[in-house]
């Protein structure tokens, strides 16, 4: 397969898709949540007339205690540095970024805490993650991904946890999966739609796609960034480009603050370069300007970043959402992309990989956890 590039933030694409949308199938294990129409509590409203980009759409307690960690830094690593055990849960705290694995009693991992990130993994029901139009790899995962109230500090909250463990609702991946090749249309009760199978941008006169759709062009709704709103392009209703598809996700979907500008890491800035420079979180894998060497220090829900375009210099142009080791063993993503018209972790226009020779995985760069 000749894999082509498709950056998203710059109009660099060598290979322009054809008109129309592509073809789309999307499988999943029945009675598991991948696509499933049941939304997570207050992410399937609607907007008003405005809606506010600050703040976050999840809540928790803080009640309880365990352990503290060590700083956070950016060189991976799983060296546990202490155990201890309290109310029937073992706490491991690793190092390199900083975090506290929590086991259960019979010893097995159940979560995973990073120090000044919100996103968890969380150990729960094994599904499967699959688009057969494009690729024969699946992913079948017991991994879960959830978000804290507020970055992680060292404390695990055990309530929010137990909730955390028992909660079914679509989690960061499924929701990620809402929006690829084949997925259902969703909408609520006001009619206001809310996932489908998403194109990344309007087709232009010279056959590329339109770049700059972002989730509220997708839902066709304003958005307030404090005194500033932004205005849906009714061109790009239904569309998400690779950094606006990350925004829905994380942002309107899972509650991370969302901001037009970078503004210190408090918020999810509209550009792939910036969210690695400035977002919620820790980089885990650095920008060194080459391919790492590496994909251990990877969780799925972390966000990689790609150089895939050779006008725009040595800057990040491309980024996806990681969801775990494929069934051919590879690192598997999901991103949106021009060549595919749209959200995939499938293998047109470029394997959806970060290893062998294919273009995304020479074209990797760095890793953030949100």
């Amino acid at each position: 397969m000749t894999e082509t590039p498709s950056p998203d933030d710059v109009s660099s694409a060598t290979t322009a898709p054809g008109p129309g949308r592509r073809p789309r199938a999307l499988v999943a294990t029945a009675g598991l949540l991948v696509g499933a129409l049941c939304l997570a509590a207050g992410s399937a409203a609607a907007a008003g007339p405005v809606e506010k980009a600050s703040g976050s759409r999840t809540s928790g307690k803080t009640t309880s205690s365990t352990t503290a960690t060590a700083t956070s830094t950016t060189t991976t690593s799983t060296t546990s540095t202490t155990s201890t055990t309290s109310s029937g849960w073992t706490y491991k705290q690793l190092s390199a970024p900083a975090r506290v694995q929590v086991l259960d009693g019979s010893t097995q991992p159940v979560a995973t805490f990073t120090v000044g990130a919100r996103t968890v993994t969380l150990r729960g029901a094994a599904r499967t993650f699959a688009e057969p139009t494009t690729t024969s790899a699946t992913v079948v995962s017991r991994t879960w991904v959830r978000l804290l109230p507020k970055p992680f500090t060292g404390t695990v909250d055990t309530v929010w946890l137990s909730s955390a463990l028992a909660d079914t609702s679509p989690d960061v991946l499924a929701v990620a999966t809402q929006y690829v090749t084949g997925a259902a249309t969703v909408r609520d009760t006001a009619g206001s739609l809310v996932s489908s199978d998403a194109d990344y941008g309007p087709l232009q006169a010279d056959g590329t796609r339109e770049e700059g759709s972002d989730f509220n062009d997708y839902l066709g709704i304003p958005w307030a960034y404090g005194a500033q709103t932004d205005a849906p392009e009714a061109r790009q209703i239904g569309a998400l480009d690779c950094s606006g598809f990350i925004r829905m996700v994380l942002g309107r979907r899972a509650g991370l603050p969302l901001t037009l500008d970078p503004d210190g890491g408090l918020g999810l800035p509209r550009r792939s370069f910036e969210m690695l420079d400035s977002a919620p979180g820790v980089v885990t894998v650095p920008n060194t300007g080459t391919r790492p060497a590496s994909t251990a220090g990877l969780a799925p829900g972390d966000l990689v970043f790609f150089d895939g375009s050779a006008d725009d210099g040595a800057r990040i142009d491309h980024v996806g959402l990681y969801l775990g080791t494929d069934t051919a063993g590879a690192p598997r993503f999901v991103s949106s992309r021009k060549t595919i018209n749209g959200p995939t972790l499938g293998d047109t226009g470029g394997r959806s990989t970060l290893s062998g020779t294919g273009y995304y995985a020479n074209a990797w760069r760095a890793a953030r956890r949100p």
